[in-house]
């Protein structure tokens, strides 16, 4: 009788949480992970590939092409091997995610759920089910995507300016980029819920061949180059200048990759750069690092205020462009044989390695609008499928930019490409190499 009553009182005492890794697949900076820890005594840390990423969209694409599914199985590699390290497993679940989880806090009989915010549509949209379906549970959110904390804007999200040069002095003026959370020293005790849909976790084990691009998934490696780019090449202070570089991997950060699926922390980035300011060299370059972040921060934000109109072919807008969709000319831009040659060559490059410059990237989704007149969405669709650094902010906010229905107060960007080829590929090593 006394045995069954301290495990009765056992029972009681222990308080049980998830952690659902998203677009924060690291243990660096990650006060998400802090505060669940805070309340509960036991732990689960789980990973939900969707099967939506595996099935054609309305685009007829499926989401996560070769490129970017290898750079994320390396990531959980290197996630599942970090927490190993604190006695702890990631268990990578297989399915629907709003269906994964709410059968997986069922099946453990979780009290709390740890999650990073994230202000994409389906994100938001996921986390909310669940929410709906357990009205008791404890669900701990924290912003760790960004640098900053939306409460410290000096506006509402709903109130926050459509186009970036405004948004950019008002935070610059008001907020501060929130401090690097301490690192991870100890978790609550593991727990191992019995789940069917478990994923084969072996996939982010037996690995395809190294690719020759330079980018292996993970937060080591993440790290790694940070520190690299920072400290070793001293190429943070000349970025300004180089940063358009078609086809060199010390001419930009090229951190993007490692910033789009969160194994990297833009806090952590900002931090290092500080330090490199405070230690080497202070610029216009060094400022220009954090500028592009603050692109990266404003179409996050953006894409919280309008929703489902992010995706929509009049944009955030609402105006239609004068452009359509046809199969046929979508497939010659895919391919690179579109006739223009500077576009062939970044396209093409594109495939092979699932990276293209910024500089790249404008060019080709200036002639796929404006040259080819073609529907954004489609262009927006192939970058995600195909790109390892996808983001869905920063992928559909651009392509919204550059179809002049987002935030470019001018309405209508369009690229002279003979010019952008005299400019960046002037000798055409470029093209020669990737025609």
């Amino acid at each position: 009788m006394i045995n069954k009553q301290i495990e009765s009182e056992r029972t009681e005492n222990v308080r049980r949480g998830v952690f659902w890794f998203r677009h924060d697949l690291r243990l660096h900076d990650q006060p998400a992970i802090l505060r669940l820890c805070e309340e509960v005594t036991e732990v689960t840390f789980t990973y939900i590939l969707d099967e939506k990423n595996f099935e054609p969209n309305a685009f007829g694409l499926c989401p996560l092409g070769e490129h970017r599914h290898k750079f994320l199985l390396e990531t959980l590699s290197d996630l599942s091997h970090s927490l190993g390290k604190l006695g702890h497993k990631l268990l990578v679940l297989k399915g629907k995610t709003a269906d994964c989880l709410v059968n997986l806090l069922q099946t453990g009989g979780y009290t709390h759920l740890g999650v990073s915010q994230h202000c994409g549509f389906n994100e938001t949209a996921h986390l909310n089910t669940v929410k709906r379906f357990f009205n008791t549970l404890n669900v701990i959110e924290t912003p760790t995507y960004g640098l900053f904390d939306v409460d410290a804007f000096p506006f509402s999200i709903e109130d926050m300016p459509d186009v970036f040069s405004p948004f950019r002095r008002k935070v610059e003026k008001h907020c501060e980029p929130l401090p690097v959370s301490q690192a991870i020293r100890k978790l609550p005790k593991p727990f191992e819920p019995k789940v069917e849909q478990q994923y084969c976790n072996e996939n982010c084990i037996e690995l395809p061949p190294p690719s020759n691009h330079g980018f292996v998934g993970g937060e080591t490696a993440a790290l790694s180059h940070l520190n690299t780019y920072l400290f070793e090449w001293h190429a943070a202070a000349t970025y300004k200048e180089t940063r358009n570089a078609l086809d060199t991997w010390e001419h930009s950060t090229k951190l993007s990759p490692w910033l789009a699926n969160g194994s990297l922390s833009a806090r952590e980035v900002i931090r290092q750069v500080q330090q490199f300011e405070q230690t080497i060299e202070k610029n216009d370059s060094t400022y220009w690092i954090y500028f592009e972040l603050l692109w990266r921060e404003f179409f996050h934000w953006l894409q919280c205020k309008y929703g489902a109109k992010w995706f929509r072919f009049g944009g955030i807008q609402g105006k239609s462009p004068q452009t359509q969709h046809d199969p046929e000319t979508f497939s010659r831009w895919c391919e690179g044989k579109t006739g223009y040659p500077i576009v062939d060559a970044c396209m093409r490059q594109l495939s092979q390695t699932g990276y293209m410059s910024n500089r790249g990237r404008q060019l080709v989704a200036s002639c796929f609008v404006h040259e080819l007149r073609q529907d954004w969405r489609y262009g927006a669709a192939w970058f995600e499928q195909q790109l390892v650094d996808y983001d869905v902010g920063s992928n559909w906010g651009n392509w919204l930019y550059l179809a002049g229905v987002g935030s470019d107060p001018r309405g209508h960007r369009q690229f002279n490409l003979q010019k952008q080829t005299d400019t960046y590929d002037p000798q055409g090593e470029f093209r020669k190499k990737w025609l």
